[in-house]
Order: structure tokens, then C-alpha cells, then sequence
């Protein structure tokens, strides 16, 4: 396309997915949207090399759904892989923001969970299946999964399944699934084992590639706290709230139900006009929110990823992240709210122990090393309670077999440890191995006098 597009309408996409797009804040594409979207529509295979924070899921979510365009039949028309049940999640919630207008069914299946519920929405009809290879597998092996009318099949992050050993499931994947059919992949490098899979997967690919386009505006001012459990967010946020040059804040919570919680505990502790907005909020419960935010009626909106984006309000003073995005990208979307319109803004996460990890891989993609700030003494930074710390423990456990295969885990070794029987005292050891002598020489002696 020799003309950049302005907006997704240059697309032929129908008005459902139009709607979509447009109530979930998109306004202009990025460049791999912008590349790939045609290409896909036009039934190419496609070799997409992109990083986290390119737009690479809409990409090639679109032009999914404006093939399948609606519900048909029983059996899955498209096979989405990825190598993460957390990816696998994110896709899914781009599915779901997508396809909101049309009658589109889809079903996400990863590990980690009892397979009950996923077997049982696909008996109910599906078009798309979004999964991890293993648990695919596992179900298509009970039965359970039709494959034949696969037209499509899309892998995501290649390279992460290369590194985590995924390529024995994506050939016997390959196998089963109908060879007629339109392939994508999409990886963030181009290594030997992703280049070998693009050559087993793909049939005269187009290929794209595109740098990462994730970089913050230079007007905001970033920081992170070190936060080692809830309690210590929620005091900082208070503490935080209580300067007066906080006076536009935005507070992002990677959840509906954090969210509430922190809504509740601004308004019970009278801290000015606040609003909340997330999915499960009216369209206009959101807009009435957003005008009142906009018009400086209100001092503080939370707000969760999907009901903030595309927010455009240029006097934000400062942008709060309650909690680490799990989709990166999303981090610059929330900054970008503030430090608009060539003012100066600031923003604030909060970094619990589990999401230490997020943080660095968020500092990787914007190529920028963000400093740490120190909580204040007058904030009380209490003791993490047991569960709330074996939560965290869990999860950076998680993380570091992700890294490494060969981790068994913290709670595997502290449970071998356990499981090895500590030796006696010195003194006692050699009481009883004395008692057992004395034992073996009364037999010798017994034995002795009955042969005579």
C-alpha cells in the first residue's frame, strides 16, 4: 500500500468490528496493522517479525474475524497458538473486544486448570480456538476437538515456543490439521529454530517486519516504588493522594475487581471527587466519567486497560499504576496519558515482589532504565501476610521456570529439604549403634551355648 491509511475505515471492514475498534479506542493503525491487515484479508501467508508493543495481535485479529465474519456450524474455522496461558488469556480479551458485535464463538485452552469447562464450551460450538500446544493436543487426543474445518492457523510468539520446547507439539499439530489452509506467524526475532518452523509452516510468506514503536513521550517524568505487599500500595496511594499537586490523577488496576476496591477506599477516606470506569460499567456511566474528568470536576478516575484507552485528556498531572500492566504495551498507553500536549506530567507504579520481574521486561522494551524512588518514612509499610506472600513466592517461581526449564522451584526444594530426615546427635548415634552391639553380641552368645 503505497497510501498509509488514516484510519482502520481504509480497511474493508465491516461495521461490527468497526464499532469494535472504535469503542475500544483505536484510531489510527500501526504500521503492522497497517502492512498486515491487506495482506491477510487477501488470504497471503504471512511472516510478521514484531515485538511487544507493535499492535501485533489486532493485526492479525481483524482480519480473522472479518473472514469468519459470523457463527457457523459446529466445528473451529481458525487455530490461534501461543506458547503462554498468559498470552493465550490476552489474545482472548482482544477476541472478546473485537468481536463484541458480532456473534463470533471462541474458547481459550491452556493448562493449569481442569479441562471440564473448556470441553464443555467446545461441545457448544466454536469458531475460534485460541491455545497452548500441549493442552490442544491433550484434547484433540480425547476426542474432543474436530480439526477439519481449520482454514486458518495463526502462531504467536514462535520464537518463545522455539526456546520452550514446543516444536515436537506444533509438527504432530501440523499433522492433524487440514494442509489446505492460510498460515501466519509471528515472532519478535528471526532465529535458526524460528526460520526452520517458518519453512515447515509457511507457503511463500510475506514477509514484515517492524521495529518496536513502544517509546514513551519525553514530557513524563517516570518512577517506581518498591511495594512488598497490598497494604503498602493502598498507604502510598493514600499518602501520595495527600500532596495537592497530585490534582489530576489517573489510577490504572489491571483489574475490575482492584479497581473497585481502590475506588471504595479513596471515597471512604474523602479525598476528593472520584470516578471509576471498567468493562462492566454502562457505555454511559463510562462517558459521563471521562466528560466530568475532562472538565476538571473530578480529581482522581481508576480505570482499568480496556475502559481507558484512547483516552484523550491533556491536563493529567499524574498517571498512578496501581498494579504492573501484564501486557507491556499497555504501559505506554496509561503513561501516555499525561505529559500531553508538550506539558510536563508524572508517572507512578507500584511494584509488588511478583511483579519485579514485569517491570524489567517493561524497562527492555522502552529501551529506557526507569529509576526507583524510595517509600516515604511516614508511610507505614506493614508485614506481607503469609498467603498474600506465598502468592508472590508462586508466582516469581513461575517466572523463573519460564527462564530456565531446568528450575524446579522454590517450594520443590524447600519441600526435599523437609523430606530429609535430619541426623541424630553425635552422642545419641553412638549410644544406639552401642545398644545394637550389645544386641548382636548377647545373640552370638545364645547361639554359642545352644550349639553346645
Amino acid at each position: 500500500m503505497s497510501d498509509s491509511p488514516l484510519s482502520f475505515e481504509n480497511f474493508k471492514l465491516n461495521k461490527q468490528l468497526l464499532d469494535a475498534v472504535k469503542e475500544a479506542g483505536f484510531t489510527r493503525p500501526t504500521p503492522i496493522q497497517e502492512k498486515t491487515i491487506p495482506l491477510s484479508l487477501s488470504g497471503h501467508d504471512i511472516l510478521g517479525i514484531a515485538q511487544t508493543g507493535t499492535g501485533k495481535t489486532a493485526a492479525y485479529v481483524l482480519p480473522l474475524l472479518m473472514k469468519i465474519k459470523y457463527a457457523q456450524e459446529m466445528h473451529t474455522r481458525a487455530l490461534i497458538l501461543a506458547p503462554t496461558r498468559e498470552l493465550v488469556m490476552q489474545i482472548e480479551s482482544a477476541v472478546e473486544i473485537f468481536a463484541k458485535y458480532t456473534d463470533i464463538r471462541f474458547v481459550s485452552l491452556y493448562g493449569g486448570l481442569g479441562p471440564k469447562t473448556q470441553i464443555e464450551k467446545i461441545k457448544q460450538g466454536v469458531d475460534i480456538i485460541i491455545a497452548t500446544p500441549g493442552r490442544f493436543l491433550d484434547l484433540y487426543s480425547r476426542g474432543e476437538i474436530y480439526v477439519k474445518s481449520i482454514k486458518t492457523l495463526v502462531m504467536d510468539e514462535a520464537d518463545k515456543m522455539m526456546d520452550m520446547g514446543f516444536m515436537p507439539q506444533i509438527r504432530s499439530i501440523l499433522e492433524v490439521i487440514p494442509s489446505k489452509r492460510q498460515n501466519l506467524l509471528f515472532s519478535a526475532t528471526f532465529s535458526d529454530r524460528v526460520e526452520i518452523i517458518s519453512q515447515e509452516f509457511l507457503e511463500f510468506p510475506e514477509r514484515i517486519e517492524i521495529a518496536l514503536q513502544a517509546t514513551p513521550a519525553e514530557t513524563v517524568n517516570q518512577t517506581w516504588y518498591a511495594t512488598p505487599n497490598l497494604k503498602t500500595k493502598i498507604n502510598l496511594l493514600q499518602h501520595l493522594m495527600g500532596n495537592p499537586e497530585v490534582n489530576r490523577v489517573i489510577v490504572f488496576t489491571k483489574s475490575r475487581k482492584n479497581a473497585e476496591s481502590v475506588f471504595n477506599f479513596l471515597e471512604r477516606n474523602k479525598l476528593g471527587e472520584i470516578r471509576v470506569i471498567h468493562a462492566n460499567k454502562g457505555q454511559n456511566t463510562r462517558i459521563n466519567a471521562m466528560e466530568d474528568f475532562k472538565a476538571g470536576n473530578v480529581r482522581m478516575l481508576v480505570a482499568t486497560d480496556v475502559a481507558a484507552r484512547g483516552l484523550d485528556i491533556s491536563m493529567v498531572s499524574h498517571v498512578i499504576n496501581f498494579d504492573v500492566p501484564l501486557i507491556y504495551e499497555d504501559y505506554v498507553h496509561r503513561i501516555g496519558r499525561t505529559g500531553r500536549a508538550e506539558n510536563e506530567g508524572v508517572a507512578i507504579t507500584f511494584v509488588n515482589p511478583a511483579e519485579e520481574y514485569h517491570m524489567g521486561r517493561i524497562s527492555e522494551i522502552i529501551r529506557m532504565s526507569i529509576p526507583e524512588s524510595q517509600i516515604p518514612e511516614t508511610v507505614d509499610v506493614p508485614e506481607t501476610p503469609r498467603a498474600e506472600q506465598q502468592g508472590y513466592d508462586r508466582e516469581i517461581d513461575i517466572q523463573k521456570k519460564k527462564n530456565d526449564p531446568n528450575f524446579k522451584g522454590a517450594f520443590q526444594e524447600k519441600k526435599h529439604k523437609n523430606r530429609t530426615k535430619p541426623q541424630p546427635p553425635k552422642e545419641k548415634r553412638g549410644n544406639k549403634n552401642s545398644k545394637a552391639k550389645r544386641n548382636r553380641n548377647q545373640m552370638k552368645t545364645k547361639g554359642q551355648k545352644n550349639r553346645k
